[in-house]
């Protein structure tokens, strides 16, 4: 009998082992094109959230990923990422991994110890290498995502670093990770998700960044593109552009 006042209980599945939930992870967000899609390119907008509760706007925001093969450590910076914001025509923000040299929107950062802070920004792509050899999977208890029973899964990569995961129980849909940084307990909720005709993939349309509890900002993605070719040089910022490098 469910009380009045109390959450009612997930449909939860003890059968399924945490692997196995994983695995229909996989394939609910896209199978194969989801666990090695090459590339992700990335369009939007970010609501950015300040101390004192205020917003501001970045209107266009992209990113460009090429993922790495294999992965040891999930927190550590591997392939190559670049993230471009811009507000009101004007540059907000630059930031680019080219495999070895963190870049700004005045070149390569004089202290590359910078390199340790995307471990604030990779975490989610531990899920497509989770059942690798030398990967450990772990069911915890399960819980509610928005409102959503979803089953939680810790993933220890070889490095002994860890990462936890919320699967919806209905679908399979990926709807948190949850990992420490330098910065504190750094959570994603995903939501709003979306697919486009000739690929299996499935987005994300809102990404909601916690750390220690407190939301900084909400990513807004409109579009994706999958499997593209991206230049190296599009990683090593020499110079900022005058307007969004995706136009």
């Amino acid at each position: 009998m469910h009380r009045a006042g109390m959450p009612a209980a997930t449909q939860t599945d003890p059968a399924l082992s945490a692997a196995a939930i994983i695995e229909r992870a996989h394939d609910a967000a896209g199978g194969d094109t989801f666990v090695q899609p090459g590339s992700l390119f990335l369009e939007g907008y970010n609501i950015i959230r300040g101390v004192d509760g205020g917003e501001s706007l970045w209107d266009r925001y992209a990113m460009w990923r090429v993922f790495a093969d294999r992965k040891a450590d999930a927190h550590s910076a591997n392939g190559r990422v670049r993230i471009e914001a811009w507000r009101e025509g004007q540059l907000a923000m630059l930031l680019a991994y080219d495999g070895n040299v963190t870049s700004d929107q005045n070149g390569p950062v004089e202290d590359q110890s910078a390199n340790a802070l995307w471990s604030s920004n990779f975490g989610f792509g531990a899920i497509r290498n989770a059942i690798d050899a030398g990967w450990q999977q772990a069911r915890r208890p399960d819980d509610m995502i928005d409102g959503e029973p979803a089953y939680f899964v810790e993933l220890t990569d070889p490095s002994g670093g860890q990462t936890l995961f919320g699967i919806r129980q209905r679908d399979f849909a990926i709807l948190s990770v949850g990992f420490q940084t330098p910065r504190g307990w750094h959570e994603r909720r995903y939501s709003h998700f979306f697919s486009k005709p000739g690929t299996p993939w499935v987005q994300a349309g809102r990404v909601r960044l916690f750390y220690d509890g407190i939301k900084k900002n909400e990513a807004i993605w409109t579009d994706f593109r999958i499997g593209e070719p991206m230049e190296p040089g599009l990683f090593r910022i020499t110079e900022p552009p005058d307007r969004p490098s995706w136009e």
